[in-house]
């Protein structure tokens, strides 16, 4: 039994000294792959955040307050006082009611009032400016004739196109002044088929009021219809007997070529360029 004992216990012994020689296994750890794996999973498949682009936003330029309201200003005067004078006292043919227009002075003051508080300055476009000095040159042109009237003609009044009657802003302007130093130097000799010198052989003033609108059409429709009328001007292909306004201004119509150039432009007729040219005289008549 003792023997028995002992070998018992030597290998008891043994076992332990064996299980103490197996090297103990680590702790398994997450491996790095899987991370790495769900690092590539997110990003290629994004989630809808991830697949907006962030948007930078832009600031808004800085608004311009006097120019906005300069704009504001051109575009909400109007010359419907003036237009609605001209169909009631202009006929289709450019004649004018002078003596009605008289019983109605009080409109046409008015007009040339809100004229002088509406001053084109450096903001107002082209158009505004042609249609505005156009406007204003006709109707003080109207205003002359109806401080003489009853007149023959325009030419009884005493120097009519130096007369400072009219204070414009902060300035008295007289009609060469409007015509000379601000019409002809916008460089569009068209201007000189729509003022008026209040006389039958000038252009006949137009019984609508010129708009920034339709200022680029009017023109062209006013020196078609001078170039048409033979009472100012007869043209034929070999010969033109013209109105002495192509004599008077004759600078300004040759700008982008010769005369011939310019009324190939607007005639219904082709002119020769080596045409025969005459000036036919001109009637100061009222035009009424």
């Amino acid at each position: 039994m003792k023997h028995l004992f002992a070998i018992t216990l030597v290998l008891l012994l043994a076992a332990c000294a064996g299980t103490k020689n197996i090297p103990e296994q680590p702790t398994a750890e997450p491996q790095p792959i899987e991370k790495t794996e769900q690092v590539v999973i997110k990003q290629t498949i994004p989630t809808e955040t991830t697949q907006k682009t962030p948007v930078t936003k832009v600031p808004e330029p800085t608004k311009n307050i006097e120019q906005e309201t300069t704009e504001v200003e051109v575009s909400t005067f109007n010359h419907n006082d003036w237009d609605r004078l001209l169909q009631k006292h202009v006929s289709d043919q450019g004649n004018v009611n002078y003596k009605a227009l008289k019983t109605n002075r009080k409109a046409l003051t008015a007009y040339i009032i809100k004229l002088g508080n509406h001053v084109p300055d450096n903001t107002w476009l082209k158009e505004d400016k042609l249609a505005y000095w156009i406007n204003a040159y006709n109707a003080l042109t109207v205003d002359l004739i109806l401080r003489h009237y009853p007149i023959k003609s325009i030419k009884d009044i005493k120097d009519p196109w130096d007369q400072r009657f009219w204070k414009l802003g902060n300035k008295w302007y007289n009609l060469n002044e409007i015509e000379h130093d601000i019409l002809r130097k916008m460089d569009d000799p068209r201007i000189h088929f729509a003022i008026v010198c209040a006389s039958y052989s000038c252009p006949k003033l137009q019984n609508e009021a010129f708009t920034t609108q339709t200022i680029n059409s009017q023109l062209n429709a006013a020196t078609k219809a001078f170039l048409s009328d033979p009472a100012r001007n007869e043209i034929s292909e070999n010969s033109i007997n013209i109105s002495k306004i192509f004599q008077w201004f004759s600078k300004d119509f040759k700008q982008h070529g010769s005369l011939i150039d310019f009324l190939n432009k607007y005639s219904a007729i082709t002119i020769s360029a080596k045409a025969k040219k005459s000036y036919k005289d001109y009637n100061w008549d009222l035009n009424e």
